[in-house]
């Protein structure tokens, strides 16, 4: 399995936190927010890890560097512009071959970790499984409408 981290697009909403540097590396909890993301992926066993990047690639590449320090291995994939994330995975095409793939926003923490998601995908086997959390105003976010099954 590879990872694939999403770690391109505008900085807008979060300035001017962000107006310095890349919105994945504001600190939380004294890492920045992508090396968090990393980290969850590196407790899955995943350890190839491609990130897609677009703009500042060169202050993410300082902080994260190889990967060697996490325990990782990372490929940068550079996106030419905000082009959506459809787009990132036509970019991450070759990286991630045909391997199965967890892909993941660079600027997002899964509450709980992403052990049991990963489970459940590596049991049923579908196609695919997409990952959301509830949110009280989803209106700022968007909306995933799910049926009973999940």
């Amino acid at each position: 399995m590879k990872a694939l981290v999403l770690a391109g697009g505008s900085d807008a909403r979060l300035r001017p936190f962000s107006s310095s540097m890349p919105r994945q590396l504001i600190p939380v909890a004294n890492r920045p927010v992508l090396e968090h993301v990393l980290l969850a992926v590196r407790d899955l066993g995943v350890t190839d890890v491609g990130i897609v990047v677009e703009g500042r690639v060169g202050q993410i590449a300082t902080v994260i560097g190889d990967g060697g320090r996490l325990g990782l291995q990372v490929s940068y994939l550079r996106q030419d512009g905000p082009r959506g994330r459809a787009h990132c995975l036509t970019v991450a095409r070759d990286f991630l071959g045909d391997d199965d793939a967890v892909v993941l926003f660079g600027d997002n923490l899964v509450p709980g970790g992403l052990a049991e998601i990963a489970a459940g995908f590596r049991r049923d086997r579908p196609a695919a499984r997409l990952a959301v959390q509830r949110a009280a105003r989803p209106q700022r976010f968007g909306a995933a409408e799910v049926d009973g099954a999940g």
